[in-house]
């Protein structure tokens, strides 16, 4: 496990203020967005946790105790292996081992996580894009810089409690009457009080406010992929530090492709002489334009496989396909001289047209009579 103090590079008796200092440095050095070493979003996760341990008064006690945040020692045992331990019962009635309490809370917590839905286009899903992004999210507030009080002022200590956070009440139990604590209700446990909050975030350390954002969408991206940003959530109160911001991608339709996984599929529109005789074609596709080779006698619906032209593959390497299917044109309305030149092609392939309607269609049919006659 990293050492929490070697994280924040700072000594184990540290200030409160010493430890923000460190953070805010480190925060800044190490952000993924100012930061591309292969191992920064590692180092900037684990200098965050390390700052909501040593900033939380009481996580960084049972830190110092225990080597755990949690104050749980990994070699102490329990009475019957269920979590129930000699030291559940004084911190029942004497609140945390022999009358010494939790110590005051801290006003410095982790901001909550943030989503957000952001629309790409087909081609950006494909190839991948930088987005620029406007959002209205928590922020540090630049007057008082997370301390919740007007410049020039500082928090005062709780003349009820003096700064434990806790005071002492009488209860009666099966041992007697003994002492238990109770959070103080002047200071709300926090052991000081803000006599002159900051006007600009009412005490709060931090306010809302619009900010730019420039994220990396990646190639392959389909409906309902997130990407989590470390540290870019809403800012924690009091200067703690930011949650993340998860961005769920939504890819929209195109007109000209469909697609399916990471292949995609288009329509290729082919005259009824070119798809019989054959022809050259073009396909205007998201990497330029492709030639494509329409073999004599193409049917309808026949598909041509353009391979490594489709969605490129989000985890691994490579593309998908592009898939044309043929869609072979026949005429609606030929005028008449179109249409002489359809029947002599009938009589060509030995079909007889009757008052519109295909009375004879010639080899078929005496394919077919000469089979039925071998029978």
């Amino acid at each position: 496990m990293t050492n929490h103090y070697d994280a924040l590079g700072v000594s184990r008796d540290a200030t409160a203020e010493e430890i923000k200092k460190s953070y805010r440095k480190l925060a800044r050095k190490l952000h993924p967005d100012v930061n591309d070493a292969p191992d920064a979003q590692d180092r900037f996760k684990a200098v965050t946790h390390a700052y909501e341990v040593l900033s939380d008064p009481q996580k960084r006690r049972a830190y110092d105790t225990t080597g755990n945040e949690n104050g749980h020692d990994s070699g102490a045992g329990n009475f019957d292996g269920q979590g129930f331990a000699f030291q559940d019962i004084f911190e029942t009635f004497f609140g945390g081992g022999g009358g010494q309490g939790h110590g005051p809370a801290s006003r410095t917590r982790r901001g909550q996580d943030a989503l957000i839905s952001v629309r790409v286009e087909l081609r950006e899903a494909v190839f991948g894009v930088n987005k620029k992004l406007e959002i209205d999210t928590a922020v540090l507030c630049t007057t008082c810089e997370g301390s919740c009080c007007r410049p020039g002022t500082h928090p005062i200590t709780c003349d009820v409690c003096h700064g434990s956070g806790q005071i002492q009440r009488p209860m009666r139990s099966i041992l007697g009457n003994v002492m238990t604590l109770a959070t103080c209700n002047s200071c709300q446990g926090f052991g000081t009080r803000i006599e002159d909050p900051c006007n600009e975030c009412m005490g709060e350390g931090r306010v809302r406010n619009r900010r730019s954002l420039t994220i990396k969408v990646p190639a392959g991206v389909s409906t309902g992929t997130r990407i989590q940003l470390a540290g870019q959530g809403e800012a924690g109160p009091a200067g703690g530090p930011a949650g993340d911001l998860y961005v769920e991608m939504k890819v929209n339709n195109d007109p000209a492709f469909l697609r399916e996984g990471d292949d995609l599929h288009a329509t290729l529109s082919v005259p009824m002489t070119a798809a019989a005789l054959g022809t050259e074609l073009t396909l205007e596709t998201f990497d330029g334009e492709q030639p494509i080779s329409i073999k004599p006698g193409t049917q309808a619906g026949e598909v041509i496989n353009l391979r490594n032209l489709g969605v490129t593959h989000l985890r691994g390497y490579g593309r998908g396909n592009l898939m044309v299917h043929v869609h072979v044109e026949t005429p609606t309305k030929p005028d008449a001289a179109q249409e002489e030149l359809l029947k002599q092609l009938a009589a060509l392939r030995g079909e007889t047209f009757t008052e519109g309607k295909l009375v004879n269609s010639g080899g078929m049919f005496a394919k077919l009579r000469d089979k039925l006659g071998n029978l």
